[in-house]
């Protein structure tokens, strides 16, 4: 299952820049905004089954706007 074609992710809810699902090394996936930087939280996943469930929920988490973000000063 390829997951980056099965998933839908909208625009970031910071900036309206493009979001796109990450992985990080074969342990955590997460989607990241490629203009400002904001991002859901890192969620671990230890097999292919759990893989495509983090993927889920971290598109879910982002399409819902609960993001992560930096702001200058912070």
């Amino acid at each position: 299952m390829d997951i980056y074609k099965e998933i839908d992710l909208q625009d970031c809810p910071i900036c309206h820049g493009t979001g796109v699902l990450e992985e990080e090394n074969g342990w955590c996936i997460y989607v990241a905004c490629v203009d400002c930087g904001s991002h859901t939280a890192e969620l671990p996943y230890k097999n292919e089954t759990e893989r495509v469930q983090m993927a889920k929920q971290a598109a879910s988490t982002w399409n819902m706007g609960k993001v992560i973000a930096s702001s200058p000063g912070e």
